[in-house]
């Protein structure tokens, strides 16, 4: 999850051993922010998540009155960034292992029943280190990720959600596109975006 504050671009980038992720986990809105609620996954925090960002709230502000009202937060793992690139990220106690977050500069990157933490450790040097466009940035990470071992359970589907506030007045989606039931979603996941960047204007 990420933020091209020049650009003034939100993104989340996000792959599992099950389907349909891109229904679920990503959320994001132009000029508000980027939101990832994963491991037993509430849709509540994204769409919730952002209500409270438009409002004014910080993200940790947001975070914190959402899990105040779960009983099962220790299930959740959630990452939050806001439009002003400040960042938050929790990590419930009952994820499975490996489970951990990671905060960059305009970034954060969250896992659970991974191999281990260095595949976290990976994304988040990889999404530093690249120079691309934020959704480039974002699926190289990905990649970087799933090169490092990935989700222990194995993959099956692959998303990538970007929104951009200089596209279409903010009234979709800069990118939305998803991979369910591949032997390989990241690969797929970048084949389909770089027929897909021609189409949406993806900055270079």
């Amino acid at each position: 999850m990420a933020q091209d504050p020049k650009m003034q671009v939100l993104g989340v980038a996000v792959s599992t051993a099950i389907p349909a992720v891109g229904s679920a986990v990503p959320h994001v809105e132009a000029g508000v922010g980027a939101i990832a609620t994963q491991a037993q996954t509430n849709v509540f925090y994204g769409v919730e998540g952002l209500r409270l960002l438009r409002k004014g709230l910080t993200p940790k502000a947001a975070l914190d009155d959402m899990l105040s009202k779960d009983k099962d937060r220790e299930k959740r793992q959630v990452i939050i960034i806001d439009a002003q690139g400040r960042t938050t990220a929790f990590t419930g106690r009952e994820n499975v292992d490996w489970k951990g977050h990671s905060i960059g500069k305009d970034h954060a990157v969250a896992g659970n029943m991974l191999v281990g933490e260095h595949v976290i450790e990976a994304m988040s040097r990889t999404f530093e280190s690249e120079k691309g466009n934020l959704p480039e940035r974002l699926l190289k990470a990905l990649e970087a990720g799933q090169e490092a071992g990935g989700d222990k359970r194995g993959r099956m589907s692959a998303a990538l959600l970007v929104a951009d506030q200089r596209w279409k007045s903010a009234t979709r989606p800069l990118l939305d596109l998803r991979v369910d039931a591949h032997p390989n979603p990241v690969e797929e996941l970048y084949r389909v975006f770089a027929i897909s960047r021609k189409y949406f204007q993806v900055s270079e």
